[in-house]
């Protein structure tokens, strides 16, 4: 035989001199959840090693992350239900616990990078990540409450803003209000393929953020469909977008792909909840090595071609990362 393809896979180094794709704490994003109170770090049930965080706790946690190399985070509020109304006006009230946090994290450790999130739902008595009128989620006039929300958290600190929503127009939109108010340099990453997954149960758990009624398959994608993320993916770099966004990760690696090779703009992928929640509660019944599955996802992600990763197994990466060096 010529050829003995073995001969490159015969030891450690030399695996390692081949090996195509690499994860490293610098592709990784790293979401915590942010709670009102102080000294909390509420566990969450269906995501074990995952917590709600207190403003000053999120402060320790970030200081530990930073300790392992990470340095990018995507903040998400939880907030108390008798603050939420139909207008999601708590948003973009100046000292609410998610601008809060923002603001003492950037003032403590400016070399932080910050992902926030823009979308109603966790500020809505309606649970919808968009206005309802007579039962529909409208789209137009939940654009100007976006831009309320985005405005908000660039003053606040934020780096780039993710609006999630799935709204019609809302990169472009963001982008005017923002270049309008004079942050030009804060960018937007765009939940631009977000699908209508079964997959974001243990997410909505911790933030208690779940529709009040229906469901949201008016606005997130049909789980059947392909070239759809192309229109969007589209529409969305025409509009300013920064980077184009895939959610989930794992069973949309696929539209990854189609994204990376047609687009020249950065693709992130959103490794969510459920994805998690599957290999830590498989993990804890021995069914499978957990580190071993993790370091696969992440990689499987990356090898689809996403540049960036949002993660709950950030931190966890980043300690194994750190102990094999």
């Amino acid at each position: 035989m010529v050829h003995r393809p073995r001969r490159n896979r015969k030891c450690e180094p030399i695996r390692r001199l081949v090996q195509e794709t690499r994860v490293t704490v610098d592709n990784l994003i790293y979401p915590i959840f942010i709670t009102e109170g102080k000294g909390l770090r509420i566990p969450i049930r269906s995501m074990p090693d995952i917590f709600r965080f207190s403003p000053d706790e999120a402060l320790r946690e970030i200081e530990a992350c930073l300790q392992l190399g990470l340095k990018i985070f995507a903040p998400f509020p939880h907030i108390a239900d008798q603050l939420k109304d139909k207008f999601a006006s708590e948003s973009w009230r100046e000292d609410n616990v998610y601008l809060r946090t923002i603001r003492l994290v950037k003032e403590r450790f400016p070399e932080v990078v910050l992902v926030t999130d823009v979308a109603m739902d966790p500020y809505s008595s309606d649970g919808h990540d968009g206005l309802v009128e007579n039962g529909e989620i409208v789209n137009d006039k939940t654009l100007e409450i976006l831009a309320k929300m985005a405005i908000a958290q660039a003053q606040a600190g934020s780096d780039i803003i993710a609006p999630s929503d799935m709204m019609d127009g809302r990169v472009g939109y963001l982008r005017q209000a923002l270049d309008k108010e004079g942050f030009t340099n804060v960018s937007i990453m765009s939940y631009t393929a977000k699908y209508a997954s079964a997959f974001y149960g243990p997410f909505r758990d911790a933030l208690d953020s779940a529709p009040r009624f229906g469901d949201k398959k008016t606005y997130q994608m049909d789980p059947a469909n392909a070239r759809e993320a192309l229109l969007e993916a589209t529409l969305d770099a025409a509009e300013g977008a920064d980077f184009l966004m895939v959610k989930p990760a794992l069973a949309y690696l696929d539209i990854i792909r189609l994204l990376k090779d047609t687009f020249h703009l950065p693709i992130a992928a959103y490794n969510v909840s459920g994805e998690y929640a599957m290999i830590k509660a498989a993990a804890a019944q021995q069914w499978i090595d957990g580190k071993r599955a993790m370091q696969e996802c992440l990689l499987s992600i990356r090898r689809a071609g996403a540049t960036a990763i949002l993660t709950y197994f950030a931190k966890e990466f980043a300690l194994i990362e750190k102990n094999f060096h």
